[in-house]
């Protein structure tokens, strides 16, 4: 796999990737009443890549990511998480592999009620009860530190842009160290100059913290700077997979209504 660069990609993005598969899905299906969502998805995921998962509105992107950390259950087929299939999993057993999975939501879903310093606490205090006081505090300023909003520590979620909030839901997702990050369209809502920076910052976390990433997203933008590979789902399937230089020469219509 060669590395996917172009004028508009930030340097941070990762050399290709080679590692072992950190999630395989297999014949992935998922129906609400008759409407089938998924059809019949297979794809992987590789340690330490961004693979952004295209497709139109209602195309079953988030279903998919939903599907993954086991908030939504499948009809069929197959979901192996580090080795284990999820669908097999006790409460117990979902909750020990959920620690190791970060989701970023569309909407952000901060506590509002909560101020930027509590919202970071509340997962630490969850999932790092052997955390002390004073380890608490420094891993969440290191966070902040590394997002560029160390000065919104005591800030309400109300006194924040758009931006800022969405930099903050970042923050709280990677202050437990997840292995696995799913951004469920990160830019959505942004203009496009935040968009640009949510795109670098989601590099900058593959880079520093060593995640796997899974991009749901319907901005090309956001595709061309974070993907190390593509995958787009059409009528409840994988319709193409490959580099950004892939699509970019792709013929096909459907893919080239994309990304002209």
């Amino acid at each position: 796999m060669r590395p996917i660069q172009n004028e508009n990609t930030p340097s941070t993005l990762s050399s290709p990737v080679t590692g072992d598969p950190v999630i395989e899905i297999h014949h992935l299906k998922k129906s609400f009443g008759k409407q089938e969502v998924l059809k019949d998805i297979s794809l992987k995921l590789m340690n330490g890549e961004n693979l952004v998962v295209l497709g139109k509105s209602g195309s079953g992107k988030s279903v998919l990511i939903k599907c993954i950390v086991g908030l939504l259950k499948s009809d069929g087929g197959k979901i192996i998480v580090f080795n284990q299939d999820i669908n097999t999993l006790n409460r117990t057993e979902l909750g020990n592999m959920r620690q190791k999975i970060g989701f970023l939501f569309q909407s952000g879903a901060l506590y509002d009620s909560m101020t930027v310093k509590q919202n970071l606490e509340f997962p630490l205090r969850r999932m790092k009860k052997n955390l002390s006081e004073l380890e608490i505090k420094e891993k969440i300023n290191e966070v902040l530190e590394n997002i560029g909003l160390a000065d919104a520590l005591h800030k309400m979620p109300s006194q924040l842009s758009g931006g800022m909030r969405k930099r903050i839901s970042l923050a709280r997702t990677i202050v437990v160290d997840p292995m696995i990050m799913l951004y469920d369209e990160p830019t959505t809502g942004l203009d496009p100059i935040t968009s640009d920076e949510i795109s670098l910052l989601i590099n900058e976390v593959q880079k520093k913290y060593k995640t796997s990433s899974v991009i749901i997203t319907h901005d090309i933008k956001c595709a061309r700077n974070t993907a190390n590979r593509i995958v787009m789902l059409k009528d409840g399937e994988a319709y193409m997979e490959g580099t950004l230089t892939d699509f970019q020469n792709s013929t096909d219509t459907f893919i080239k209504s994309f990304f002209d």
